[in-house]
């Protein structure tokens, strides 16, 4: 038992790592300081559920799918696009059973499950989890653009082609029709 706990605690380390990996598609467009990989599955998380809950999904399933969706990154890294071009990374399946290996089994078949559902685009909240992962990605790219960085367009424009959810390709419209602070106004007038 000592053994299997060491294994979720050294899981638990690696997976931190994803706080400190940076999102490297950004660097090609420019961004000096790019968001984490970490902060990217936080963010798709919130919007998966979202986007589940208004497609009559299970929003706790889709959110719990986005929070795994990219910790094989902790081995494989980032590749950023331009990059799986040219190299072939372990399928994703494989990298998690690899991370799996010793954890008690009802962790490793959670986590496993997880990315095997994610993977599969089978289920309907697989498919929000997906969704949320080109929305998040657009989102960010908007972002970043009103920060002044001008070459993320491709990002924006390769995320909203990906969106399959009626409700991904709302959000999307909307997101790319307001600013990232109009949020803010009716807060400050108390609306």
């Amino acid at each position: 038992m000592t053994d299997e706990f060491a294994g979720v605690a050294g899981v638990l380390y690696e997976f931190g790592l994803l706080k400190r990996y940076k999102r490297t598609g950004w660097l090609v467009a420019g961004v000096r300081d790019p968001e984490s990989i970490a902060d990217h599955s936080f963010r798709t998380a919130v919007i998966a559920s979202v986007i589940a809950k208004l497609e009559g999904g299970n929003a706790e399933r889709a959110a719990f799918m986005s929070l795994f969706h990219d910790t094989q990154e902790t081995r494989i890294t980032d590749i950023p696009y331009i990059g799986k071009r040219y190299l072939k990374a372990a399928p994703n399946e494989e990298v998690t059973a690899d991370q799996m290996r010793g954890l008690p089994e009802p962790v490793a078949e959670m986590v496993s499950g997880a990315v095997g559902e994610y993977e599969e685009k089978a289920s309907l909240e697989a498919v929000c989890a997906r969704d949320a992962d080109k929305l998040e990605c657009l989102i960010q790219a908007v972002e970043y653009r009103e920060q002044g960085h001008q070459n993320v367009q491709p990002w924006i424009d390769s995320s909203l082609a990906a969106l399959k959810t009626p409700t991904g390709k709302r959000l999307a419209e909307e997101a790319l029709r307001t600013g990232t602070l109009e949020w803010i106004m009716p807060v400050l007038n108390g609306d």
